[in-house]
């Protein structure tokens, strides 16, 4: 008699599909986590392992049933480039882990990348939302500041000596290009990747973003350095002084915006680096977790 109730319950629990068994609110869900400049995959992340760009939120994501990748491109590089090896690295993952459409989530850069591939590569075919974190929809001004300072004769000379140290940091065999990157992230070219790359009137488009109450060095020890500059340039290129370290808090804006994350009482707000949780620096001052939750979770449902 027991050996017929232990076969029962054996015959039971194998009839029942293994997505219900480890079902979670993203159960069934796809999601690409879509690196910016100096990124890297985060399947081996940087400094062997011990540093990732999404300081984990890619094993959360899938312990809340989903299927992530977080796909590898040139640290440095223009968006077309990246958008290329993003799209065919995006590509195989899809079809070996039996994704019809993905759920295109990037950061920084990363965004116009993703973006990129649905308006120009053909890759709307595939996409089911684009979710955009801290980009740079109406460029960085920054960018604009530091090649201005760069006289267009030492360009080509600082490109091969920056792009040498970029391939001899990330050792994977990627191109690398240190100028395009730059000039990719102003302000100029960023109105003209807008006008050439609209959005697909089938997709839905979100964008989250942070900012900086000050420049804080204890919290924010490298993006203190950037806020003041980009706060200056900000306001020069007319998108307002706030911003997270690196992007005007009205250049982060695309699609429907969603909002900033809610940071503890004794944050000062979250920067550029702290809204992926890169190498874990923004989980002690706001619910990572907890927001990327709820940022895939919007996607699903397509809110």
């Amino acid at each position: 008699m027991k050996k017929k109730i232990l076969i029962g319950v054996l015959a039971t629990l194998l009839s029942v599909p293994t997505s219900g068994l480890f079902a979670g609110p993203l159960d069934g869900q796809c999601i690409a986590l879509v690196h910016g400049i100096l990124g890297f995959d985060d399947t081996q992340g940087l400094a062997g392992g011990l540093v990732k760009y999404w300081g984990g939120l890619d094993g959360y994501l899938r312990s809340q049933g989903a299927k992530v990748t977080t796909p590898g491109s040139s640290a440095t590089n223009s968006i077309p480039t990246r958008a290329s090896q993003i799209q065919s690295s995006v590509s195989s993952w899809m079809t070996a882990n039996g994704c019809s459409k993905v759920h295109l989530m990037g950061h920084s850069q990363g965004g116009l990348v993703i973006r990129y591939m649905v308006s120009n590569l053909g890759f709307s075919g595939k996409t089911q939302t684009v979710t955009t974190i801290n980009s740079l929809h109406q460029g960085a001004p920054m960018a604009d500041i530091v090649l201005g300072v760069i006289p267009s004769w030492l360009q080509p000379f600082a490109n091969s000596a920056l792009s040498l140290l970029a391939k001899l940091v990330y050792r994977d065999g990627r191109p690398q290009d240190v100028i395009a990157m730059g000039k990719s992230l102003t302000v100029s070219y960023v109105k003209t990747f807008n006008a050439n790359s609209p959005n697909n009137s089938g997709i839905k488009y979100y964008s989250y973003g942070s900012q900086m109450a000050w420049a804080d060095l204890i919290q924010h020890p490298i993006m203190a350095l950037t806020h003041p500059i980009t706060w200056a340039g900000g306001l020069f290129y007319g998108l307002g002084g706030a911003n997270d370290g690196v992007v005007p808090l009205n250049s982060q804006k695309w699609g429907a915006w969603k909002g900033t994350p809610s940071s503890y009482w004794f944050a000062t707000g979250i920067d550029h680096l702290q809204a992926t949780n890169l190498a874990w620096s923004g989980q002690n001052y706001y619910d990572v977790q907890g927001h990327y939750l709820n940022i895939a979770k919007n996607a699903k449902a397509g809110l």
